[in-house]
């Protein structure tokens, strides 16, 4: 349970952070587009106390939403709104994934 948390977390966060992108400069920037940032930023947060009220290692659950976070909204940023991702970029994406992993690798010795 805490991983589905933690997974409702991260999109709540990066669906918080694309509408933000919205807000400031979408194709027609809206103050309605604020809505969902506050509401999704304010929801994530919760989906991860929750995770973390459920024991999930501070650490890892950071990790974890950094990583993931920093992906997909990359990813998603490339998609959505054409901006760029590199092989320098998605090199660095690739680091900072096993970097999380070796934070959980050493947390379950």
């Amino acid at each position: 349970m805490p991983w589905v948390l933690l997974a409702a977390a991260i999109a709540l966060e990066i669906t918080a952070t694309l509408s933000l992108r919205m807000a400031t400069t979408g194709e027609s920037p809206s103050r309605r587009w604020y809505v969902p940032v506050v509401v999704g930023y304010v929801a994530a947060f919760a989906m991860l106390s929750a995770a973390l009220s459920l024991d999930m290692p501070l650490g890892v659950a950071y990790g974890v939403w950094a990583a993931a976070g920093v992906a997909i909204t990359a990813v998603l940023s490339r998609i959505l709104f054409d901006e760029p991702l590199t092989l320098v970029m998605a090199l660095g994406i690739l680091l900072i994934g096993a970097g999380v992993v070796l934070v959980e690798l050493g947390i379950a010795r």
